[in-house]
């Protein structure tokens, strides 16, 4: 993970969000499915469409001989083009459109099926191909008779099956996927001794073994310890080490290692600082590299197997072509660092090493070059690792992306099941040695909503046990308070702990908002069961009463106009209560009481480089903002959408009763009329108005 405002990495999601640009609205469309030709049957589904963008997923059945290698063409009716694909690599010219195999689906055996999918654009509409060919053999559904037409593939969140082929060079079967497994649930020990320069450059305390007892206290098994060098090395040609670095590095790799867990130790941020450059300067960085992990190699060499080599965290670089040469330039430092550990001998000749894809992302191309990578290298003590911070609007809370929605479930199934399939399947275990959400910070409340939040901790830790994923929470300090060694938020910590055994049940939201004066009505809930069965409602020590104060049908909670009259107690602005429901397996979901108005904005006056709306907020918070011209186009930063970033572009705070407009937003807005709506978590939207004239700002209720 990158440092303090996530900067870096932000830039580079941005760079993949910017490929499915428009994430306004998500929806579920379905085409009509291809009539297949002699030999062969086609199945397009569009499985998701925003403005400008869409996901497909392609189903090819083979209904004659058996084929060893494919290659499927059709014809755009609509002008729409492929952006990024997985399981295939699809070519264009102009409308006609190929998708060849990759190594490992190559073959399609009689009745067989093959699949793949990608991410596409349009612009007027988004009609679905009339007509398939499989090797330039017309697909009409049928062997010589009439054509049929193919049922649509149904939407799955099980991992797919094994592929119908292994790689051609498959790996070689050792301890990996025992010790990848033995380190489930594992932690980040994040921004420490990864900050620049120092370990307390960035705001956490120095690490101490009681931290690292808590850590396995809690039911962690595993620790990744992010070790940032680039300021503790001399020159060339020695690069050494600087021993007072190393000597820390290695106390709290001993520390972790004597509370009996797996330790992960890494290259952090030196992936951007000095790695990145390798292509254009492969003889020192690659000496500078080498000298590094032999030093490492050496020091750590005797140390137990439950310590872990991770070769590059995030590895990225500068003056390539573009991926596809950048992956090549990261196989032969992945290459390379295997060689040199292993020829550091002792227990490191079998220590686990784990190997990153391209950006540690989930695209099927880093994918197969990894999966290839590993293949050649024949070694049985190698594993994989990527990184997850979910889908980008809902992730840093921009374009709309308050909820967790089909968009964020989908992108979760999706990562997870392209990982599943090109690696573990094969027997490449799978470390994925990050995981959160971009924006969430405890010193940023707000930002993501907190049950939205939990819907999606409870999702991943779900999709990545089913498909035996590790997972490593990235903690910055943000879920663990490293000064008095608690967790900021309890709730939070039991729904991920439960994830590591089982599914915990949701509901639509955690939030139910009352009216401040007037006759409070009943409030209804729906339930996301996930497996799980509806216990009761719990306020504190106290069961609320079935039938009187709440009813069940089916998924559907409804608390009584009674109950809520009572909770809701003086009916002060904000939370009156805090009730949970409760259920036979996982964490229990905690229900807020709140009473709210309508918030009352008044005018202002201000600067680009601070405008502060005074806003009443009345029990109410904000979910997010939108900004348009008065033509109804979107205004500021980020302007394929009108819903602006939270934080970065606004900000509220709820005990000055402001909200403020920060530089960021104003550095992307034209001078004149802005038209601002406010969204709120009641449900409520308020219309502000803003002129911009250069640096001044004047605003008042629209």
């Amino acid at each position: 993970m990158y440092s303090q405002g996530l900067r870096r990495f932000r830039h580079r999601v941005g760079v993949i969000a910017g490929a499915v640009a428009a994430l306004l609205v998500a929806g579920t469309v379905v085409a009509t499915s291809a009539q297949a030709a002699t030999g062969c049957r086609v199945a397009y589904t569009v499985a998701s469409q925003w403005s400008g963008g869409f996901t497909a997923n392609v189903e090819v059945t083979n209904l004659g001989d058996p084929v060893n290698g494919w290659s499927l063409g059709w014809a755009f009716p609509s002008g729409q083009r492929v952006t990024q694909a997985w399981n295939a690599t699809v070519t264009s010219s102009g409308a006609q459109t190929t998708a060849t195999n990759m190594s490992y689906n190559a073959a399609i055996g009689t009745n067989a099926t093959v699949s793949f999918g990608f991410n596409g654009s349009w612009t007027g509409s988004n009609t679905a191909p009339a007509s398939f060919a499989l090797n330039n053999v017309p697909c009409t559904g049928n062997v010589g008779g009439t054509p049929t037409p193919s049922a649509s593939p149904s939407t799955s969140s099980s991992p797919s099956p094994s592929p119908s082929t292994s790689p051609s060079t498959p790996p070689q079967q050792g301890n990996a996927a025992q010790t990848v497994a033995a380190m489930q649930p594992g932690w980040n020990l994040g921004n420490t001794l990864d900050a620049i320069p120092d370990e307390t450059s960035w705001g956490n305390p120095r690490v101490t073994r009681e931290l690292l007892h808590q850590i396995r206290t809690q039911g962690y098994r595993s620790i990744r310890i992010p070790v940032t060098w680039t300021d503790h090395q001399g020159a060339a040609p020695g690069y050494t080490i600087d021993a007072t670095w190393l000597s820390r590095v290695r106390e709290v790799v001993d520390w972790a290692l004597a509370e009996d867990l797996y330790v992960m130790i890494n290259l952090h941020h030196d992936s951007w600082m000095w790695i990145n450059g390798y292509p254009g300067d492969r003889t020192n960085v690659k000496n500078r590299y080498t000298a590094l992990w032999t030093q490492i190699a050496s020091t750590f060499r005797d140390r137990s197997s439950k310590l872990v080599f991770e070769s590059i965290n995030e590895p990225q670089f500068t003056g390539t072509s573009g991926d596809a040469e950048s992956d090549t330039v990261l196989q032969e430092l992945n290459t390379e660092f295997v060689r040199l550990v292993r020829a550091s001998g002792g227990n490191n000749a079998t220590r686990l090493l784990v190997l990153p894809t391209l950006y540690t992302n989930s695209n099927q191309a880093q994918l197969d070059t990894l999966a290839n990578t590993i293949g050649q290298l024949r070694d049985p003590n190698l594993a994989a690792t990527v990184h997850f911070y979910g889908w980008w609007p809902f992730s840093v809370n921009i374009a709309g992306g308050t909820r967790y929605d089909s968009n964020v479930e989908q992108d979760i199934v999706d990562s997870f099941t392209r990982v599943h399939t090109t690696l573990v399947s094969r027997g490449i275990p799978v470390i994925v040695g990050e995981w959160a959400l971009l924006s969430y910070d405890y010193t940023r409340p707000g930002i993501i909503e907190r049950g939205e939040m939990l819907k999606y901790f409870e999702a991943v830790s779900y999709h990545a046990r089913i498909r035996n994923l590790t997972t490593m929470l990235w903690d910055a300090g943000t879920f663990l308070n490293r000064n008095d060694l608690q967790w900021r938020d309890p709730g939070v910590f039991a729904m991920l702990k439960a994830g590591w055994t089982t599914r915990s049940a949701t509901a639509s939201s955690d939030q139910i908002y009352l009216p401040r004066t007037g006759t409070i009505p009943s409030k209804s809930l729906t339930l996301n069961l996930n497996g799980t069965s509806f216990q009761g409602l719990r306020q504190g020590n106290t069961d609320l009463v079935r039938g009187t104060d709440y009813t069940i049908s089916g998924n559907t909670l409804t608390l009584t106009a009674s109950a809520l009259t009572r909770l809701a107690g003086n009916r002060a602005y904000g939370v009156n209560a805090t009730i949970e429901a409760r259920f036979s397996q996982g964490a229990a979901w905690q229900i807020s009481i709140i009473t709210s108005d309508p918030p009352i904005q008044s005018a202002a006056n201000g600067t680009t480089s601070s405008f502060v709306i005074p806003t009443q907020f009345r029990g109410d918070q904000l979910a997010t903002m939108e900004a348009t011209y008065a033509n109804g186009s979107p205004a500021g930063p980020a302007n394929w959408t009108s819903y602006k970033e939270f934080w970065s572009n606004f900000q509220p705070d709820y005990a000055a009763n402001t909200i403020t407009l920060k530089p960021d937003f104003f550095a992307e807005v034209t001078d004149g009329t802005v038209n601002l709506t406010f969204h709120f978590w009641s449900g409520v939207q308020i219309k502000y108005r803003i002129t911009k004239s250069g640096s001044s700002v004047t605003g008042s209720p629209a």
